[in-house]
């Protein structure tokens, strides 16, 4: 069992065939090999849209018990205009995920940039109100300047022992390319400074890497470093890793897992999938 929580943003991704699913793999065998390989996954899926009921159940059933799902609240409620208004639909969507248990832990409230410090009485009503493990992403500029409003966002999460997601794209902002995928996704991303926040047992990183893996090496040298410590304290983080289209993501978790390997001697390794390259699938036809 691994000391932390490593994974990607998705388990959806047909690139990853003949990679970290078998090349046969079909679609809907994913999230069960996915399972196999990492123990956490981004739940981006439900910040988009509520899954059904039936989808769900479909979850509960090929996750396995030590598997963390960090399911996003929709956008429909982070990105209202009031969180007070969204308190109904905030506990709809927790009951429709109640099949999964413990395994959504935590919740994700990920607020757009437009969420500034004159909302943070808003937010701590929210939090108080779902009562559920949460961690909460900022992308407010004032959140970020080392300043009193930063200070009270900090001291509020803190006391109420809520996680602040720290984001990492540095990687990603380094990268000077006119691939559409690194574009969409300088588009797409904020650029804002780290936050290597601990308030609870569970920090919360997320690092936006380059398409070329090695080149991440020196921007994930430090958070390699400051996560084997969290370890050594006791605590359990979750590191999960992306690059611009993700093609490569679950590529770049297991470099980062080989690399923290070299800090921590001990870490287990992570299981592989019998993966058969498609060139000796085609040869057995």
């Amino acid at each position: 069992m691994l000391p932390y929580f490593l994974g990607c943003p998705s388990w959806s991704e047909p690139a990853w065939r003949g990679d970290l699913y078998p090349d046969s793999a079909r679609s809907a065998d994913f999230l069960g090999l996915y399972a196999h390989v990492f123990n956490t996954v981004e739940g981006n899926t439900t910040f988009y849209a509520q899954p059904s009921q039936a989808t769900v159940q479909r979850w509960a059933e090929q996750m396995p018990e030590h598997f963390r799902f960090c399911a996003k609240l929709p956008r429909d409620i982070s990105h209202s205009s009031d969180l007070y208004a969204q308190f109904d639909a905030a506990h709809a969507f927790v009951r429709l995920l109640k099949p999964l248990g413990p395994r959504v832990a935590p919740y994700w409230l990920q607020l757009p940039a437009k969420f500034g410090p004159q909302r943070l009485a808003e937010l701590q009503a929210f939090i108080a109100e779902l009562n559920v493990p949460l961690a909460v992403e900022v992308r407010h500029p004032a959140f970020f300047a080392k300043g009193e409003d930063e200070r009270a966002l900090n001291r509020m999460l803190l006391g109420q022992g809520v996680e602040r997601v720290c984001l990492d794209s540095r990687a990603l902002f380094s990268c000077v390319s006119s691939d559409p995928a690194v574009l969409h996704a300088q588009a797409k991303k904020p650029r804002l400074p780290t936050r290597p926040t601990a308030f609870t047992q569970f920090p919360q990183l997320r690092f936006i890497g380059r398409p070329e893996l090695e080149a991440n090496d020196a921007f994930m040298q430090p958070w390699l470093s400051k996560v084997a410590g969290w370890i050594e304290e006791g605590r359990m983080p979750y590191v999960f890793l992306h690059t611009p289209d993700n093609v490569l993501a679950a590529q770049l978790a297991r470099r980062f897992h080989q690399q923290l390997s070299l800090l921590l001697p001990g870490l287990p390794p992570l299981a592989e999938l019998d993966v058969e390259p498609a060139a000796e699938q085609l040869g057995l036809l």
